[in-house]
């Protein structure tokens, strides 16, 4: 096999239908800064290191369903959280905006949607 180019994932990008609302919305849950703020794209980044979380202007956006259903918009790509209390980050994810998904697939793990209906799960970690 020839040697492979180095590759690194940096980003996650989220299309949504207003990119500063859903960016300020990860900002109150995540405790990440805004690092770029343009009209159809903001940036944040963990302070910490790692990837980071992007969010675009997707003209025609539609809020993918959950759970998956034919016929409707499918979701492309749900975030997973690591949490160390699932109790009062479900409380600090529906505070910041998020609302707690009604189909929920399995007990140690809360589904939530974003304010654009992204899904996302807090999971014990």
């Amino acid at each position: 096999m020839p040697d492979s180019p180095a590759l690194t994932l940096t980003t996650v990008n989220l299309s949504a239908s207003d990119p500063g609302a859903l960016a300020r919305f990860y900002e109150r849950l995540l405790g990440w800064p805004i690092i770029e703020e343009e009209p159809d794209w903001v940036v944040l980044r963990n302070p910490s290191g790692g990837v980071g979380l992007a969010v675009q202007t997707e003209p025609g956006y539609a809020r993918p369903s959950w759970p998956a259903r034919p016929g409707d918009q499918q979701m492309m790509v749900h975030l997973e959280i690591r949490v160390d209390d699932l109790a009062s980050a479900a409380a600090h994810a529906v505070a910041c905006g998020a609302t707690r998904a009604e189909y929920q697939p399995q007990d140690d793990v809360l589904v939530h949607l974003d304010p654009d209906g992204h899904p996302f799960c807090l999971y014990l970690g």
